[in-house]
């Protein structure tokens, strides 16, 4: 499937303003956020299910999303950071 890029324009500005916003911790060119805390995005290259169950339960000291954000705005997240990094949609 191709991506959308009014998905991906909605995920990156996600990415970016977010509370607490992925780019304060997360390091990912595309979106030019170079986080300290969390894993390197670029390096790890998520595909979007893992991003997805992320964002919805956390993982380690990231918490969960799902109180703050709509499924339509988790997959667009999820989608620009797969996308952003070359990992599978």
């Amino acid at each position: 499937m191709a991506a959308d890029p009014a998905e991906l324009a909605r995920g990156k500005q996600l990415f970016l303003t977010l509370q607490p916003a992925c780019a304060v911790c997360h390091t990912l060119q595309a979106a030019g956020a170079q986080g300290q805390v969390g894993p390197v995005l670029d390096e790890i290259k998520p595909d979007a299910n893992r991003v997805l169950s992320a964002l919805r339960n956390g993982i380690g000291a990231m918490p969960s999303f799902a109180e703050k954000m709509t499924e339509k705005d988790m997959q667009a997240v999820a989608r620009f950071v797969a996308h952003s990094t070359g990992a599978a949609p």
